[in-house]
């Protein structure tokens, strides 16, 4: 690891790139679901994000039980619903914001698995979050409904059990367990495609697809995850995390102004409000421990 603490402006810029990438992904995601069915779209992301790309990066030396649940958790989970809900149900702005809540899910599951205990900042940090949420499900409508809302936050739960399974995995290495894993995400998005959208829809949607649904799936393949997990693995390995992951707080706020540019998602006071009680609540978990550290006292 370098001895460096603080990014150098060339990966400085990576990093922004990274995020941006990961922010503007939702508009992509929404652009696809015009043409495809949710769990189909997801199955074709996550195969191809491990073909071709296994040919070349090795499988981590995990379990396969390990790179399964990941998979599955991720893929079948995460995206899965995270798909059905931003076909209809949820505006691609507040879903780039909703699904950072799997920060506090993780949290909770690190407590029931791994005994940690809620610290006094993480409870002000998870109320500001809450009211955050509590300011969304108040002004649910046709865009953004009670259901889309759900189907998100279990999102959410499903990437902190992604990552739970990940922290239990020890030190591998991240790009290889992202391809590999993908594997285990496809059958059950393939089987759960069949049974909830169905062969008519699938062909249908395939059939209809163009130019720029495939240049979407590729771009979550290929963009958000080989490039954009890659290209984070490959800075954290090189600067302490406290330089790095504080700029995944911006994924959201270019998610939101993202879909205000290219879908003309409405930014009233409200949505700009719960953003910033969620983006608050995620800074503070984040940034408290090390303000703390900083400024302790050296003896």
């Amino acid at each position: 690891m370098s001895a460096a603490t603080t990014l150098s402006l060339r990966h400085a810029l990576l990093a922004l790139l990274v995020v941006a990438i990961w922010g503007t992904n939702f508009v992509v995601i929404k652009s696809a679901l015009a043409t495809l069915p949710p769990l189909l779209f997801a199955a074709l992301r996550f195969t191809l994000a491990f073909l071709p790309a296994a040919l070349f990066v090795a499988r981590p030396r995990v379990p396969l039980r390990t790179l399964g649940a990941y998979g599955t958790l991720i893929g079948a989970g995460q995206f899965g619903l995270m798909f059905i809900a931003m076909r209809n149900d949820i505006t691609p702005g507040l879903a780039s914001l909703v699904i950072q809540t799997q920060v506090f899910f993780t949290i909770g599951l690190a407590m029931v698995f791994g005994r940690e205990r809620l610290q006094r900042v993480q409870v002000v940090a998870l109320a500001l979050a809450a009211a955050g949420l509590a300011v969304i499900a108040w002004h649910t409508d046709a865009a953004t409904t009670p259901l889309g809302l759900a189907l998100v936050l279990a999102a959410a739960l499903c990437w902190a059990g992604g990552n739970t399974v990940a922290q239990r995995a020890g030190k591998v290495p991240i790009l290889g367990f992202m391809v590999w894993s993908s594997l285990f995400a496809v059958p059950p998005l393939l089987v759960l495609s069949l049974l909830l959208e169905g062969p008519s829809a699938m062909a249908q949607g395939l059939s209809r697809s163009h130019w720029g649904t495939w240049a979407a799936v590729l771009w979550q393949s290929l963009g958000n995850t080989l490039f954009g997990y890659g290209a984070w693995a490959w800075l954290m390995a090189r600067y302490p995390a406290a330089a790095v992951s504080p700029l995944a707080l911006l994924v959201p706020m270019f998610g939101m102004a993202a879909s205000a540019l290219l879908l003309a998602e409405g930014l009233p006071a409200w949505k700009l409000g719960a953003a910033a009680l969620v983006i608050g609540g995620l800074a503070l978990n984040l940034l408290w421990p090390r303000l703390t550290w900083a400024t302790r006292p050296t003896t």
